[in-house]
């Protein structure tokens, strides 16, 4: 169980700090000083979370301790207590940073409830600042963000695979950050100074496919005129991702085959073999392992790309986690929307931990964007959130008959494109997917409509 909060009682009043001990211990480490010398001095040793501060102390007034407190403690908060109110006093201490600015007398109500107040803020400070220690910690790395022991062992998976070269397949559902893992494996192997080029499998024809890894010669077909090096030969010395492999025409799968094996590729239009030095990292949302039995993957290609997998979780397997993906993406857009949200209100955080995020890391991300970007105040409370999530939360996990993530994945959009009036750029923005893979997934599901935007 974690150490309740430590409390400081500054006042020169001996009566004021018995009583305000009496009443706060019960639920608060509290020390008491009757003047500003002594709380000083303990303040340096020791640091407090939350202070009540009498503005009148024979030694030196409260409001001129205030800036000293800030400086030394800057994140506990501190309650101004006096019994000469001043309008002007009140304006000075909170723009120094003061949490309140309390007049007394005061019932032992009034009291209690300001200092719980406080004490809620310092509590998710205090936790921010522990998850930002574990974030950068020994299970974390370059955006892949995890202590739970899915991720754990997730990660220390990868750490073996990066110092090695061979092929690797990521598994996982759409959203669940297999790119950022990708990365990481990347930019920790002995390749990471050479290039990363990645490339998405889906929506495309064959030719463009072909054209955009293989690269064509000068006239190799019309509009063709000048030489283009394709991403394979772009990744030389780095690693290639293919991102939704599994959705690689069948005909260009017989091409990538013959490079791996080779390790040489021919441009197209040209009939000189360019050498390759690369490395694939391949991923796909659906079992590949499945489509090679309905004869929609070649086996050979699957064996090839999978010598070693590795399958991210999906957010609903690992909870623990949402707690530092929201402080990570809280920092990302406090800086890009300028804003200086400190974390989510408890009901906002429980009614997260409760959601089945069918979008993933992805999803929760554009959650935390969009709550950051019409944030008014430090906290962001449960109003902030989409007001939908709760329900869509029942419907998918309350219902009697257990549907497959499928199903769950084009309800989901459904109901965004219902709710965007079909329009799939505006639904591809919130859904975190590119036009083209919402195109696909549309057609895949049978959603399409007369009329939507494309």
């Amino acid at each position: 169980m974690p150490l309740p909060l430590r409390l400081a009682v500054v006042d020169d009043e001996s009566i004021v700090r018995r009583r305000l001990s009496q009443l706060l211990s019960p639920r608060y480490r509290v020390e008491t000083f009757e003047d500003a010398t002594s709380f000083l001095e303990r303040l340096r040793a020791a640091p407090f979370d939350v202070v009540l501060l009498d503005v009148r102390l024979p030694d030196m007034s409260g409001l001129e301790i205030l800036p000293r407190v800030r400086e030394l403690c800057p994140q506990c908060e501190v309650i101004i207590i006096t019994g000469f109110t001043s309008l002007d006093d009140a304006v000075q201490t909170v723009k120094q940073g003061a949490f309140y600015y309390l007049a007394k007398p005061f019932t032992p109500q009034q009291i209690q409830l300001i200092v719980e107040r406080a004490a809620e803020k310092a509590r998710l400070a205090a936790e921010n600042r522990e998850l930002r220690q574990q974030v950068q910690g020994r299970y974390a790395f370059e955006g892949t963000l995890g202590i739970s022991a899915a991720m754990k062992t997730l990660m220390e998976a990868a750490a073996k695979v990066w110092a090695t070269d061979c092929n690797v397949l990521v598994a996982g559902e759409s959203g669940t950050g297999k790119e950022l893992l990708a990365k990481a494996i990347h930019q920790n192997s002995p390749r990471a100074s050479g290039p990363f080029v990645s490339f998405n499998c889906g929506g495309f024809s064959e030719d463009l496919i072909a054209n955009e890894l293989f690269g064509h010669e000068k006239g190799a077909f019309t509009g063709a005129e000048t030489t283009r090096i394709g991403l394979l030969e772009a990744a030389q010395g780095g690693t290639l991702f293919l991102d939704e492999v599994g959705d690689m025409p069948p005909s260009m799968q017989v091409k990538l085959l013959r490079v791996i094996q080779e390790r040489q590729l021919y441009r197209l239009g040209s009939s000189k073999p360019v050498a390759l030095d690369i490395r694939i990292i391949s991923a796909s949302n659906k079992e590949l392992d499945q489509e090679v039995e309905q004869g929609r993957f070649r086996q050979d290609l699957y064996y090839r790309l999978k010598v070693v997998m590795l399958r991210v979780p999906a957010l609903r397997e690992r909870k623990e986690d949402i707690p530092i993906l929201i402080n990570h993406f809280l920092e990302k857009f406090n800086q890009a929307y300028r804003k200086n949200v400190q974390g989510f209100a408890r009901e906002a955080l429980d009614l997260l931990m409760n959601y089945s995020f069918p979008g993933n890391v992805r999803e929760l991300e554009n959650i935390v964007s969009g709550a950051v970007a019409l944030a008014d105040g430090e906290l962001i409370h449960a109003a902030d959130i989409p007001a939908d999530l709760e329900d869509f939360e029942v419907q998918t996990l309350g219902t009697q008959e257990l549907v497959s993530l499928e199903e769950q994945e084009k309800a989901y959009i459904a109901r965004v494109l219902e709710a965007t009036g079909g329009n799939r750029v505006m639904a591809a923005r919130i859904l975190g997917l590119p036009r083209t893979t919402l195109w696909r997934k549309i057609k895949r599901f049978g959603l399409e409509t007369p009329g939507q935007d494309y």
